[in-house]
């Protein structure tokens, strides 16, 4: 296996990125996997793993203000995070790859479908919402970011653990929960603060989904809070031939919670004709 990880990139604006770049060039369409909130690049390494040991090159970046990269106060728009993943592409001399991402990391992969189509060879939105935040959504949003300011990370992680796990996995998957709150615990106020209010005030990607011609993947856990199996349902009658997988035992984060299950449909869908 060749493994090029931990590498740093510097960004249009001086922002550095850490990312991980493993499997082989060339070939097929790389994968690039984008994190949630507020997470970073580690969960996804059951997924990596299994891509690579299945042929693929896999691409994971902490998102400016999380993990390694660069904490960056202020407010990180969706197009921000988006043209990180272009320039990085373009950085490693990278045309078109497969872009996916779970809960925000699938919003800001479809922010990367609408904002840069000609660099999206197929599309993998799991546990994820197309549509626009209302208005209350945008005050929730900001009051978040500012609670996460004045308190810090900890109570949030407590409070928030079995809406991003189902309930029963935190408890049967002591390991599992243990690493999701070590992410959530571990990451910057501020860079959380700052994507919280970029999130706010994301764009509707209703329209640019449903005019895709890309191969469209999307994956929900059968227990998830956040996000339930009727949006993505609703999600998949908007995108021609989409392809829909329902992960049964699983919350928010089905490919932590059920990786095996998630990596068939990701490695079933990349591999089909």
């Amino acid at each position: 296996m060749n493994t090029r990880a931990g590498r740093e990139f510097a960004a249009a604006d001086g922002v550095t990125l850490v990312y991980d770049d493993s499997g082989p060039s060339g070939g097929l369409p790389p994968v690039v996997l984008v994190h949630g909130h507020p997470f970073n690049r580690s969960m996804w390494r059951p997924q990596a793993a299994a891509l690579v040991a299945a042929g693929h090159r896999v691409i994971t970046a902490d998102l400016r203000g999380y993990g390694d990269s660069d904490v960056v106060p202020g407010r990180t728009l969706f197009l921000d995070f988006a043209d990180d993943i272009a320039a990085l592409l373009d950085h490693l001399g990278i045309g078109q790859a497969v872009v996916g991402g779970l809960s925000m990391g699938g919003q800001i992969a479809m922010e990367f479908h609408r904002s840069h189509p000609d660099r999206v060879a197929a599309l993998v939105l799991a546990d994820t919402s197309p549509v626009a935040e209302t208005e209350d959504g945008k005050a929730f949003r900001n009051r978040l970011a500012d609670r996460l300011l004045a308190e810090g990370m900890d109570g949030y992680a407590r409070e928030v653990i079995d809406r991003m796990m189902a309930p029963y996995n935190v408890t049967a998957l002591p390991d599992v929960a243990a690493q999701v709150l070590e992410m959530m615990r571990t990451t910057a106020p501020e860079g959380a603060a700052a994507a919280l209010r970029g999130r706010a005030e994301r764009a509707d990607y209703r329209e640019s989904l449903a005019g895709a011609v890309v191969p469209v993947l999307i994956v929900v856990g059968a227990d998830d809070g956040y996000t339930p199996v009727a949006d993505a349902q609703a999600m998949h009658g908007l995108i021609p031939d989409a392809e829909l997988v329902v992960v049964e035992g699983a919350g928010h984060m089905p490919n932590l919670e059920r990786p095996e299950a998630f990596n068939d449909a990701l490695i079933g869908f990349l591999d089909s004709p």
